[in-house]
């Protein structure tokens, strides 16, 4: 008969463990209703040891703050290959497949937390806006982008936080109108600020004008025309 025995972890994975235990954890409720006893049972070691890799539970949150923020950042991220619209429609559905499984986390995060005023809280959110700033400028294919095309894209950015907080609130219209929503919000925004300036009149011009009719894009466009008739 033989008996199991606990493996000893290493200093790095150990800390890596109690990173995902507490982002589980405050995945699943706000940080500040997670004490420090909770992560310890679920991790299944004791709160001295806890407090040996983490010095309070700012340091550990703020840990798994970090994890989130490069997940986050990642879906972003999209091969700059087909049409404009249903790229952005399937960086949404990443956005909020985030914001579905770390609901009360990503809450907790955007309206303040129990690390909120903490600079590296504020630079890890920062990050995430920044990452989603590039990309979208990568895929209109623009470098140095001109001063009305940076507010909107960082407007849009604003947005779709603010829609995703809102959405979290009762859940009331169904998440898929929603990605889809932002997406013709993107669109509508570029082209308000596009008709006060010739210069991004060009420079987006032929981004739309490729776009298929049975796209996000042309879907708003269908949409409007109905409305104005």
């Amino acid at each position: 008969m033989t008996t199991g025995v606990r493996r000893r972890m290493g200093v790095e994975e150990r800390r890596q463990q109690l990173i995902g235990v507490a982002l589980e954890l405050f995945s699943r409720r706000s940080p500040d209703d997670v004490s420090i006893d909770e992560i310890a049972s679920a991790a299944g070691i004791s709160r001295p040891l806890v407090y040996h890799y983490f010095p309070g539970k700012i340091s550990l949150y703020e840990a798994a703050l970090q994890r989130a923020a490069d997940d986050l950042a990642g879906r972003f991220a999209e091969p700059r290959e087909g049409p404009l619209g249903a790229r952005l429609l399937r960086v949404m559905r990443r956005y909020f497949d985030f914001v579905d499984e770390h609901g009360p986390g990503f809450a907790a995060l955007m309206r303040g937390g129990p690390a909120v005023g903490s600079t590296t809280a504020n630079a890890l959110v920062d990050s995430v806006r920044q990452a989603a700033h590039d990309q979208l400028l990568s895929h209109l294919g623009v470098q140095d982008p001109p001063a009305r095309l940076d507010l909107v894209v960082r407007s849009w950015i604003s947005l779709a936080e603010s829609t995703a907080l809102i959405w979290l609130d009762g859940r009331r219209i169904p998440r898929a109108e929603l990605e889809v929503q932002l997406v013709h919000d993107f669109a509508a925004l570029v082209a308000v600020a596009a008709a006060h300036d010739e210069e991004l009149t060009a420079l987006l011009r032929g981004v739309f004008t490729t776009e298929p009719a049975g796209g996000p894009f042309g879907d708003l466009l269908g949409r409007l025309l109905r409305l104005a008739s």
